[in-house]
């Protein structure tokens, strides 16, 4: 891969073809579980919502399994606390494909996406906490996430001519979002910590590492390690997302050498992102999202009375303003400080746009929500309504941008697409001596 001097380096300038395609793919599967997301949570709104809400509040209030075990849960906490552990499974094999052999593994490309994101994290809880100064400041990470699922569901709508570019930075962003979610939540909501149970899970999780590492598969050994982990951590008070990121951290991302090495292909990693990815986003987000999106709203007037709260202004402003600001400014500052320039074709006002997406904080801000101030509490019912119209909000904002350039992004739509040798990599990546694996 040819070097370029720093003076040389485009902000969202095109990543290598093989990136841009599993990225592509990566982006096809999610805007189908964004789509059953967004099903999920008008559908829970609407019960919620009916004559016939009672029976809505019985279902994620119904507890079922092993009480010795403490895990007598609420169907809504084996939403929350089991199916998304899924979803964080995914995360963490997306988080350690990303940086062994994806793009960022190379920090000059890494450095933006990662740079926006935490000022996509920064500002929107510095907002927040401005807006609940001496209340409850316990809430501040709560505008801090992107969902990725979501956003790429809108992606899919505004700007379906969208250089690759910009969608890789989208999506990469919100991967990096993650990875902070997970930290803040490992550090900030774990509230009592058991360390016996916490230093027993690593019994499991080494001998699931040892087995993935091995290359072995074999469901019928895996999954029980995974199960027996997620239960201990979550007994630790840990939540137990955690153990699902770190089940999937584990798993190689590369071929063993005596496969051939990184010559040899993709690992063991994008085996299990092949077949949980699609449990992930059309099964545990949706399901999560109609656990957790069903508030009732009480009417146009309940609803703007619950806007006034100092915890719904801090949400809905964080997500869509502080996201914008703090990712965009970001992304100004980097630039500048590395002597880069925008790609050709590129303008600011395009990362204004993609930005406003990124303010469509759903899943891992719903979850954020029910740590802060517990399921069923008043605040807790600020924050989803908060949310879910910040999110709504930011969706709406970012499409009218994109939209007023998506003539321009056709153009550069067909330029990326064009001339396609025999190997079917375009020229236009060719040209730029980037990586064609």
């Amino acid at each position: 891969m040819s070097q370029s001097s720093s003076h040389d380096y485009e902000t969202f300038g095109r990543g290598s073809w093989s990136e841009t395609r599993r990225i592509g793919d990566i982006l096809r599967k999610e805007t189908v579980g964004g789509t059953l997301l967004i099903i999920g949570a008008v559908l829970a709104l609407i019960w919620a919502n009916s004559p016939w809400s009672e029976s809505y509040q019985s279902l994620v209030s119904f507890k079922f399994g092993p009480e010795s075990l403490h895990l007598d849960l609420t169907v809504a906490h084996w939403a929350s606390d089991g199916l998304l552990a899924i979803f964080f499974f995914v995360v963490g094999l997306e988080l350690k494909r990303e940086f062994v052999a994806g793009d960022l593994r190379d920090i000059r490309k890494a450095m933006v996406p990662v740079v926006a994101a935490v000022g996509g994290v920064v500002v929107p809880a510095l907002i927040y906490v401005a807006f609940n100064l001496g209340g409850a400041v316990g809430g501040w990470a709560i505008p801090t996430a992107t969902d990725i699922a979501f956003a790429v569901a809108i992606l899919a709508v505004a700007g379906p001519f969208l250089p690759s570019a910009l969608r890789m930075f989208l999506l990469t962003l919100a991967v990096v979002d993650d990875l902070i979610a997970i930290l803040i939540i490992a550090l900030f909501f774990t509230d009592e910590l058991a360390v016996v149970p916490l230093v027993t899970a690593l019994i499991p999780l080494g001998i699931f590492t040892f087995l993935v590492q091995k290359r072995i598969r074999s469901w019928w050994l895996l999954l029980p390690l995974a199960a027996v982990t997620w239960a201990l951590v979550h007994a630790s008070g840990v939540h137990a997302t955690i153990a699902g990121v770190a089940l999937g951290m584990v798993v190689p991302v590369l071929r063993s050498e005596k496969a051939g090495g990184k010559d040899a292909g993709p690992g063991l990693a994008e085996h299990f992102e092949h077949r949980f990815r699609p449990i992930s986003a059309g099964i545990a987000v949706p399901v999560f999202a109609f656990m957790a999106a069903g508030v009732t709203v009480g009417g146009f007037s309940g609803l703007v009375e619950s806007w006034q709260e100092p915890v719904s202004l801090g949400v809905m402003v964080g997500l869509v303003v502080g996201k914008t600001v703090g990712i965009v400014g970001a992304t100004w500052l980097i630039t500048r400080l590395t002597g880069g320039r925008m790609a050709e074709g590129i303008a600011w006002i395009d990362a204004v746009g993609v930005a406003m997406l990124g303010g469509i904080g759903f899943t891992v801000s719903l979850l954020i929500g029910e740590l802060a101030f517990g399921v069923g509490t008043p605040e807790d019912d600020h924050v989803r309504i908060a949310i879910l119209s910040g999110s709504l909000l930011a969706a709406l904002l970012g499409t009218a941008v994109l939209r007023t350039r998506n003539r321009v992004y056709k153009r550069l739509y067909e330029e990326e697409n064009r001339d396609e040798d025999a190997d079917g990599v375009p020229d236009v990546y060719q040209t730029k001596g980037d990586d064609t694996a």
